[in-house]
Parts: structure tokens; sequence; C-alpha cells
């Protein structure tokens, strides 16, 4: 996918390399200026603050690809690698920041984000964007996420979105991460109940406090889709009386 001979392309690669860490002689809005133009670290902080859920400089911060941390390193990906396509390498509709778990194998990597040369079969971040494309279900019986597409016609797209940084196996491992942890939380209620002779946990009393932890979830809260799916599975009849009878157990 190289372009062999195009010297500018991999002068561009370099000019990224470099001219962003000291500083690039323009402004965001294109503005050429001799300095103080735009830096590396201008960039995050002006891609951090544009997509910020909650704009409480202490919240948590949320990953735009997988939803989960930004966490305190993040990393500028190229959409497309700049080793293939160098040209690319300063444009701005190739650049955003994500997590350096999406960004890093086996996840995203330097893998391409086409077919064979074709990108019809591929979000993009900013023109053709996942955002309201993509949902998650619930498999109750192995207790696993799997990525849908709101249409039909988006399935590929969603399944090549899934491959490039496999959300549906890290989605899973958050969803039965949670998991755990709220049947600790039970569990915990639970000892102390019949340590003070109290009665224990009616399913009832179950479905309340799955449903109060649902409606308490916020959005711009790291994991905010994958909960939300994993209280769909929690109410379901079936998943609240195996939780009940687990309680059940608890001495």
């Amino acid at each position: 996918m190289k372009a062999p001979g195009f010297a500018g392309g991999w002068l561009l690669e370099a000019f990224y390399e470099r001219g962003l860490k000291s500083g690039l002689p323009y402004l965001a809005d294109g503005t050429p200026v001799v300095a103080g133009g735009v830096t590396y670290a201008s960039f995050v902080q002006a891609f951090r603050d544009a997509h910020r859920l909650n704009h409480d400089p202490k919240a948590r911060e949320v990953c735009v690809f997988c939803g989960g941390p930004l966490g305190d390193t993040p990393h500028v990906d190229h959409w497309i690698n700049k080793g293939a396509f160098p040209l690319l390498s300063v444009c701005a509709d190739n650049l955003q920041l994500i997590c350096s778990t999406c960004n890093e194998a086996p996840n995203k990597g330097d893998k391409p984000v086409h077919s064979a040369g074709s990108f019809a079969d591929w979000f993009h971040p900013f023109l053709r964007h996942a955002n309201g494309t993509l949902a998650l279900d619930y498999v109750l019986p192995e207790f696993a996420v799997k990525c849908t597409a709101a249409q039909p016609e988006d399935q590929p797209k969603v399944d090549n979105l899934d491959r490039l940084l496999n959300l549906a196996d890290r989605w899973t491992r958050e969803f039965k991460a949670e998991y755990a942890k709220q049947q600790d939380v039970l569990r915990g209620r639970e000892r102390r109940r019949v340590s003070r002779g109290q009665a224990r946990h009616s399913q009832s009393e179950i479905q309340t406090y799955v449903q109060h932890w649902k409606n308490d979830l916020l959005p711009s809260e790291p994991h905010h889709e994958v909960h939300q799916a994993l209280c769909a599975a929690m109410l379901e009849p079936a998943r609240l009386a195996a939780w009940h009878n687990e309680l059940g157990l608890v001495s």
C-alpha cells in the first residue's frame, strides 16, 4: 500500500514525528505562525476537552473507540497507518486520541482498516462513524457480549471494527468482571443479614437492587454500555432466580 519513490510521503511522516513534538508552524485553524503552533501536547489537550462527557476536570474520561477508561497516557492514533499512508500522517481526519489498550497489539496496532484496499465495509472515526449504529447484545447462557448492527447493512462494518479492536472479547471480560463485583456486594450484604439473624434477600429485593443500579448508571462513566447490557441480562427472570439461589448458599 506504500507509494515507492514518493519521497514527500516519508518527509511528512518525519514532519509528524519531529515537527509535532516541537511545534508545527501553524495554529489549529491553519493560521501560519513563527512560534506557538500546534504541538502534540496541545492536540491531546484539545481532543480531550472536545470529547469530555463530563466537563469536570477531575471526572473520568472515556475512550472514543471502546468506551472504556481513556487513561492517563492516551495515544494519538492514526486511523489509517501512517507507515503505509505517510501522506496522512498529519491529516486531521486521520488523527484521534484513544486508550493505549485500543491502540496496541493485539488490538488495532498496525492493522489495516480496509479490505484489500476498499474502505466501503469500514467505519471511519469522523467521516462514517459507528456511533448509533453499533449495539451491545448479551448472550445469557454464555454470559458474554456480542456486537450487532442497528441496521443489517452495517453488520460488515461492525464485524470489521470488532475484529480490529477485539471489542466483543474485551467487553465480555468487563461484563463478567462487573458481575463478579456485584456478586461480592450482594454476598457481603447477605452475610451481614445472616449474622444479624435477619431475613435473607428475596428475589424481588435482588431485582430492586439491580434496577436501582441500572438507574444510577451514568453515560459519562467508562463502560456505560457494557454495564447497561449487564443490567439487562441480570433482570432476566432466569438470571434473577439463579442469583437468588446462589445467595441462599451464603452462610
